[in-house]
């Protein structure tokens, strides 16, 4: 055992503050009428835990630790404000990569001179518990870095959004990680840099290895468990550094990430296991031939029909997707649907818990677009309103409405609940074009019902031109 230094009471109370604002941070964030509030507790949160780590430690060199935290400030400023909604998901990617990344810097730096964080005996010995923590943290870290750069470059379009398969994966990651966890043991007994490295090294890679086969459908749960392997890794080297506020914050986000990535498993009917090990389409089998079926007959659609059509509705559910997201289409719908409340049409907003690229990704979008958050409904919510529901709008989704979940064994979203808009009386369904399939790889069969009216092209300009149609029709 190795002696601590007794903690400030007064440090100590700075770091309860900052963790029970860390608590009303998320709290805050669970609902978007008060995420607002909640991204203020989380700002304070970390300035008191910030000030406080400064205030309480020798530092070697002031100007360059204040200088580090002034450039990252202008940073952050300069992407909040340029990026745009829609590049939301690939952002909070490229942040947790960071963060992965800062635990990895942490343990390297706590290895190379572990005099200087009292984590080492006279001799030079890392005590074993310190060990633990930094195995551990460095390796959760590289995971986590190397797994959102892999996130981030899919989302962000510069790789396929398609499972990369490779031949006997599961055997190389299952042996990747068997080594991680034998060396991480062995590590207590030989602190030497070969071990060390060599962790850090198999870290990097099976995160890659992790997230390459993972599909664009499973996007959401990739980036709430990434989420969560940034807290923990944070949290583990809060033990190394004897940081009370790294440790609440990390177990937090850690915590909330694992909730939320068993959240989003449970709305797509899925192990969580499954989704790490290949997710939707990573099997040969299982439907995800691609492609659309082939000369079925569908109705085509206009903005016209679509305006007559819900302008004479009396209940009216739009069920946005990721594809009004790519379109930025959110403000032109919002806008739409103010025009048919003015006629007396109820109009509500249903929001499947994975539709999009991160958890609540649709909801962010229309909280941007002033959508009112009482016109906007969880699957759970709303689902037994479309068999009464006149017309179901669906702007861009697709694997989250479509029945085969519900019918089709072979598909490889069977069992996922989905949207049941092919209860409703008429379908108006925007796509781009009818050769394209959703992130699953799989046709839908609400595009060939009698009752859906297709409406093919770019989702906001189809969403404008409905706008004018209800302007100059008088509505």
């Amino acid at each position: 055992m190795h002696d601590v230094a007794p903690i400030n009471p007064w440090v100590a109370l700075a770091y309860l503050v900052a963790g029970v604002f860390f608590i009303l941070a998320l709290r805050g964030l669970s609902s978007p009428a008060s995420s607002r509030r909640g991204n203020r507790f989380g700002m304070a949160g970390m300035g008191i835990a910030v000030v406080t780590t400064l205030v309480t430690h020798e530092l070697a060199n002031p100007i360059e630790v204040i200088g580090a935290i002034a450039i990252g400030a202008v940073i952050g400023l300069v992407m909040a404000r340029k990026i745009a909604m829609t590049a939301m998901p690939q952002l909070v990617a490229a942040f947790h990569s960071l963060v992965g990344l800062a635990a990895v810097a942490v343990a390297a730096a706590a290895y190379l001179n572990p005099g200087a964080f009292g984590i080492a005996d006279e001799a030079g010995q890392i005590f074993t518990v310190s060990r633990i923590e930094m195995g551990l943290g460095i390796a959760i870290g590289a995971i986590t870095f190397s797994g959102s750069v892999i996130a981030f470059l899919k989302l962000n379009g510069n790789m396929s959004g398609a499972p990369i398969i490779l031949p006997l994966r599961h055997l190389i990651n299952l042996g990747t990680l068997a080594a991680i966890l034998g060396l991480i043991g062995y590590f207590l007994t030989d602190q030497s840099p070969a071990v060390f490295w060599t962790i850090t090294a198999l870290s990097f890679l099976i995160g890659f290895l992790l997230i390459i086969p993972i599909g664009g459908a499973d996007m959401p749960v990739v980036v709430s468990m990434l989420n969560s392997y940034s807290g923990w890794a944070a949290a583990a080297m809060g033990f190394t550094l004897h940081n009370t506020a790294m440790i609440i914050t990390g177990a937090l986000v850690g915590s909330s990430g694992a909730i939320l990535s068993y959240i989003m498993c449970r709305a797509m009917n899925r192990s969580f296991i499954s989704v790490i090990a290949g997710g939707f389409g990573a099997d040969d089998s299982g439907g995800a031939g691609g492609g659309a079926k082939e000369q079925r007959p569908w109705k085509p659609g206009s903005a016209d029909d679509a305006a007559f059509l819900m302008s004479q509705a009396e209940n009216v559910i739009i069920v946005p997707g990721y594809g009004m997201a790519v379109a930025q289409a959110q403000h032109a719908l919002r806008e739409m649907a103010d025009l048919l409340k003015k006629e007396g049409v109820n109009v509500k907003y249903a929001i499947h818990p994975v539709a999009g690229r991160m958890p609540g990704h649709m909801n962010v979008l229309l909280a941007e677009a002033n959508v009112p958050y009482d016109e906007v409904f969880e699957l759970e919510d709303i689902n037994n309103e479309f068999a009464q529901c006149d017309v179901a709008f669906v702007i861009g989704a697709n694997d989250v409405t479509n029945p085969a979940a519900k019918t089709d064994k072979s598909s490889p979203i069977y069992g996922m609940p989905v949207l049941d808009v092919e209860k409703a009386k008429t379908v108006l369904f925007v796509k781009r074009s009818m050769g394209g399939v959703g992130y699953a790889g799989v046709d839908n069969d609400v595009f060939y019902m009698d009752q859906t009216m297709m409406l093919l092209g770019d989702a906001k300009k189809m969403a404008d031109d409905i706008v004018k149609a209800l302007n100059g029709s008088g509505h």
